[in-house]
């Protein structure tokens, strides 16, 4: 949008901007601001950045903690979620070194760089094109409590069969698992949704569809057109902010949890991706399997390779794990097919267009801070390339039949994804040199990772379950 500091300071004199906000990523993948009054922005601002305490974000050690943020105004927008007229941006981190300043290698959106300049470096590719799919719930509200003497949630659904004997019930509700591109009157959400979908286009994501997913009680999905990598990590950053303030917005609250309902499908945040060289897609070849290039192959041969510990980052929470289990359509099982959603890679059948072949991952949700994931799932297929690891010599398929009806001998043999974060993270802790390749993922920021997450899941396995309640009092 904006070349330079001047261009943005006419602009916030044109259209009466009062102040700059900037957002950054913290280490789970949450938007943090800071702000400052309109008329202090200027030259300066790009150049020495803002100075803020790091250590606060979860990637940075106190004694080290001092960094400076620097825009990047190609980024800004005005913010239509907030009261005073307000410009802001996202941007990078950096860190105070003499002479200069240097990337801090752990922050989020300097990784993702970094996976991408790697790849070119290896004169594998120069463009990861990826297109991931926005799923999630919408609830008229919901009250939650994690106290001694109390726990649990509440969620309060209009369009669910819950609501079907309430007061001002008009009889028209969506049944559990029969969601799928609801229309209305039950679909209470489509206006909610092209909403959320003009908002994103301004902020530089192009939405190409938005349905009623599975789910009777308010379960939704956006998918957003192919983009670059990098650009659309900071699209999913976007997305997740507009969906969720576009909800709050119109009296309603927005979650991206995997499995907030018991029972009924849940939110995952599948990846397509495809490789490109010199502006060529290098993942087609009309005369291999599924129209796969040699080349695809290998990279899905990386990613399988290295899934259960890329479940660490891709997927994580302990809620993660509550959508990863067989009969809903989420992957368990590491293996790859065509146009086949039980198998961890799926290859889309109606994708015919050489510029557009591809293939999907599954199992990431969007619990994921963005940059990390889609990095992440880059460095295990470019392992796989340069390994030239091919799916087909080992039991990874393509399985082109149900998983979900194999018998439990069958299920066995086959190799599956991780059963809890725990799990996920012993694997991450046994796999993580493919993600240092190139110096990436810096070791310390992958420890930091392991820790953090781990301090994170032993704190929800140490709360008592209402279920358990139900299950064990009375023993």
């Amino acid at each position: 949008m904006f070349k330079n500091a001047i261009e943005v300071q006419e602009f916030i004199k044109e259209n009466g901007i009062k102040f700059v906000d900037f957002k950054m990523t913290d280490l789970h993948g949450r938007w943090r601001h800071l702000t400052i009054p309109a008329e202090r922005f200027d030259e300066d601002t790009l150049i020495s950045g803002i100075g803020f305490d790091g250590s606060n974000y979860g990637y940075a050690m106190v004694e080290k903690s001092d960094m400076v943020f620097i825009p990047d105004i190609s980024t800004a927008i005005v913010d239509p979620f907030v009261e005073a007229p307000t410009l802001t941006m996202i941007g990078d981190v950096m860190v105070i070194e003499h002479p200069e300043n240097r990337p801090f290698d752990q922050y989020p959106r300097n990784v993702a760089k970094r996976s991408i300049a790697y790849m070119k470096e290896l004169g594998i590719a120069d463009e990861m094109i990826i297109g991931p799919e926005y799923e999630f719930h919408v609830f008229d509200g919901m009250e939650y409590s994690v106290k001694p003497d109390s726990l649990g949630y509440h969620l309060e659904c209009e369009e669910s069969v819950w609501s079907a004997n309430q007061p001002g019930s008009n009889g028209f509700h969506t049944l559990p698992h029969g969601g799928y591109h609801a229309d209305k009157p039950s679909d209470l959400t489509f206006d909610l949704r092209n909403q959320m979908c003009e908002e994103l286009k301004r902020w530089g994501v192009d939405v190409k569809y938005h349905h009623h997913e599975v789910g009777g009680s308010g379960q939704l999905e956006i998918e957003v057109e192919l983009g670059e990598m990098t650009k659309l990590a900071d699209g999913t950053m976007a997305a997740k902010y507009v969906i969720r303030n576009t909800a709050a917005q119109n009296g309603m609250t927005a979650t991206l949890m995997p499995k907030p309902i018991f029972g009924e499908a849940g939110n995952g945040m599948h990846v397509h991706m495809l490789l490109k060289k010199d502006g060529q897609p290098i993942f087609y070849d009309e005369n291999n399997y599924s129209q796969l290039s040699q080349t695809a192959l290998y990279f899905i041969g990386g990613l399988l390779t290295h899934v259960r510990s890329l479940c660490a980052i891709t997927n994580p929470s302990t809620n993660s794990y509550k959508r990863l289990i067989p009969g809903f359509e989420a992957p368990v099982t590491i293996g790859f097919a065509t146009a086949n959603r039980s198998a961890v890679v799926r290859i889309p059948a109606y994708v015919k267009s050489p510029d557009k072949k591809r293939f999907e991952l599954r199992n990431p949700d969007a619990m994921c801070n963005p940059y990390y994931a889609y990095a992440a799932i880059l460095m295990a297929g470019l392992d796989g390339i340069k390994n030239k690891i091919d799916p087909k010599d080992h039991n990874w398929g393509p399985f082109d039949f149900n998983l979900f009806d194999l018998s439990d001998e069958e299920k066995a043999k086959l190799g599956h994804l991780p059963a809890s974060l725990d799990e996920a993270l012993d694997a991450l802790e046994a796999d993580y040199e493919y993600l240092t390749a190139g110096g990436v993922f810096p070791e310390t920021l992958i420890k930091t990772w392991i820790k953090t997450i781990r301090a994170e899941a032993r704190r929800i396995n140490s709360i008592p379950h209402p279920a358990e309640f139900e299950m064990y009092y009375d023993l």
